[in-house]
């Protein structure tokens, strides 16, 4: 009894921290303009030859493994991968016991041209069926090449499921990258919701574009292949290059990161929705069309009307573009979806919007700009507590480098930024709060840089959780008050 006395007490202690740093980031006059200067990587790639592109032992052994959700609430998952040699097994054999697998199921084989370049042969399989918060174990490939694997299923959706989301955005294959990524892998994080712009193979030209599409899949595969990672498109996805007869957008990313769009109801891999423990999370795509009467604006208008934060309490927004974002860079790129959705997000109160695209990192206050109409209302964002936070979360680590040049003065609606690489993680406690934290890559060490306690739009207004009885943060918080 003692110990649990002790531990409580330090959960108070905890809490009440929380609280008055929150406070102090609601209330305070001014946002943060962080002056650090990191020595950093030089931002070029990695060589081909570096032990992170091995490519796996073994005649035709499955490579390039990556795993998604394969449906709207977290049962089933989409297992891709590539063979180069021959077409091969596209049978994934899986099990909750290792090396006894009972299950298996069948996926699809794919390939395709990018100019001169032929992809290996690309695998889809649907496994589906599952039970939630599961190690599920897996094995692709056949004979002495086969491969084995891992993952955890999610808990079931319901409000108070707590689960730990890293955020990753405009990633590449740098050695920056590379502390990035090996920094979350160590931060606890389950699934990466990732904020588009994958590979940057676009920077490259001709047949070194595949090639590096294929080196950023054995890059990533450390991760990929062990936990989801939720994909979203940037505009170095879109591979536009009629210089090379290449005038199929998204052409190289849709062959091969699957998405489960179609299990919410969506008509374009490139924008859906999945249901994950207690988040409601929904994908934006800035570079396909989305003002009204389009797919993507018709399809988000239903999405919304069929979130029930009774299940899901938390509502997130995933997109590339980041809509407020006070960095030279990329300076009003966002100002078009803006106009088109973001009255939408205050109305349903998002809890909080992602995006990259700026490879800086960047977070505001709650705010909104939706009553100026070119002629009247409120020319500047104006604090909103109907608004979500807004956070980019661009500085995964790319060859293109840092942007660390932020207007001046710093916007009113911008809490803090800085030009850093690092990654995010969002840890949900339970239906009222989350713990985010964004971590800066400080000279090979995993630094909490900007952190606060997210308060829930829809449980953290004071008529809805006095309908709680029983429930842990409230209980906390209430004696903290005291």
């Amino acid at each position: 009894m003692a110990g649990v006395a002790r531990m409580e007490s330090m959960l108070v202690q905890f809490v009440v921290s929380c609280l008055v740093f929150l406070s102090c980031l609601r209330y305070g006059n001014a946002g943060i303009t962080s002056n650090f200067v990191r020595s950093e990587y030089p931002s070029v790639d990695i060589p081909l030859d570096h032990r992170v592109f091995a490519v796996p032992k073994g005649h035709n052994a499955p490579q390039q493994v990556h795993i998604t959700q394969g449906d709207y609430d977290g049962k089933a998952v989409i297992i891709s991968w590539v063979t180069a040699d021959e077409p091969g097994t596209s049978k994934v054999q899986y099990s909750t016991s290792e090396k006894n697998y009972e299950f298996s199921a069948e996926g699809t084989i794919t390939n395709y041209t990018f100019y001169e370049y032929k992809s290996g042969y690309i695998h889809h399989c649907h496994v589906d069926g599952l039970e939630h918060d599961t190690k599920y174990y897996y094995k692709i490939g056949s004979g002495d090449s086969s491969r084995e694997f891992w993952f955890i299923t999610p808990p079931m959706v319901g409000p108070d499921a707590p689960y730990k989301f890293g955020i990753i955005g405009d990633l590449g294959q740098t050695f920056n990258s590379l502390s990035t990524l090996e920094h979350y892998m160590h931060s606890g994080g389950q699934t990466v919701l990732f904020l588009g712009d994958i590979s940057y193979a676009d920077r490259y030209q001709y047949n070194d574009i595949g090639i590096r599409w294929d080196s950023w899949g054995l890059f990533a595969e450390q991760s990929t292949a062990y936990q989801p990672w939720i994909w979203s498109a940037g505009n170095h996805e879109i591979d536009y290059m009629p210089y090379l007869g290449e005038v199929t957008p998204f052409k190289n990313y849709l062959q091969r990161f699957a998405t489960p769009y179609y299990t919410s109801k969506s008509s374009n891999p490139l924008w859906y929705a999945i249901r994950r423990a207690s988040a409601h999370i929904i994908v934006l795509s800035s570079y396909s069309p989305f003002v009204k009467y389009t797919p993507q604006w018709m399809w988000l208008r239903e999405e919304l009307n069929r979130v029930d934060r009774e299940k899901t309490p938390w509502l997130i927004v995933l997109m590339h573009v980041p809509i407020y974002n006070s960095n030279d860079a990329h300076y009003m790129e966002g100002e078009s979806m803006r106009a088109a959705f973001e009255s939408w997000f205050v109305q349903y109160k998002v809890d909080v919007i992602f995006a990259g695209h700026v490879h800086a990192y960047e977070r505001s206050y709650r705010i909104s700009n939706i009553h100026y109409n070119v002629s009247s209302g409120d020319q500047y964002p104006i604090p909103d507590k109907s608004a979500p936070v807004y956070i980019t979360v661009g500085d995964g680590g790319n060859q293109e480098g840092l942007a660390g040049k932020f207007r001046d003065p710093q916007p009113e609606y911008s809490a803090f930024r800085e030009a850093s690489y690092g990654h995010s993680t969002l840890e949900i406690h339970n239906r009222t709060h989350a713990l985010y934290h964004w971590n800066r890559n400080d000279d090979g060490k995993k630094m909490a840089t900007d952190a606060f306690v997210l308060h829930n739009q829809f449980w953290g207004t004071n008529h809805r959780r006095r309908k709680l009885k029983k429930h842990f943060a409230r209980k906390y918080i209430d004696r903290a008050a005291y």
